[in-house]
């Protein structure tokens, strides 16, 4: 799948994915994964439905999705440079992701976020209702 919004370009396709500057922002700007290391990112990337977000040809953005693509769906990895952020394209990506065709009828869809909530309201995401039933194991300096 690729769309078009003006010069920017939305695809899945993962031929056009530059591991070098999903790298570079994921282990240097992500909070959420900092110093992951190359090779951590291309077997995600490889492992998972991914849409990158482009300027021409320049990776400016990314969305992974893991998912079984009939009954969950865990969003991932989402992020704009920060040079481009302000053009609506994080709501563009998540209309992009919410309208696949492959990822309707799931049912759930979840993620983790520390500072993007409004965006993810705005498609009908909420706080989970019962935190009490979730559980995790999670070992965040694993990439020290």
């Amino acid at each position: 799948m690729t769309t078009y919004k003006n010069e920017f370009c939305i695809s899945t396709d993962k031929s056009k994915l530059d591991l070098d500057a999903i790298h570079e922002f994921l282990s240097t700007k992500a909070y959420w994964c900092l110093n992951i290391p190359k090779d951590k990112v291309q077997v995600a990337l490889q492992n998972s439905l991914c849409f990158g977000v482009y300027k021409d040809e320049k990776q400016i953005g990314l969305a992974r999705i893991i998912t079984d693509f009939s009954t969950i769906a865990y969003l991932g990895d989402v992020y704009i440079l920060e040079e481009y952020r302000g053009n609506g394209l994080s709501k563009w990506l998540m209309e992009t992701i919410m309208s696949y065709p492959d990822l309707q009828g799931l049912r759930r869809w979840i993620l983790l976020t520390g500072d993007a909530h409004g965006l993810y309201r705005q498609f009908g995401w909420t706080d989970i209702a019962d935190p009490t039933r979730w559980m995790e194991l999670h070992n965040k300096n694993v990439y020290q």
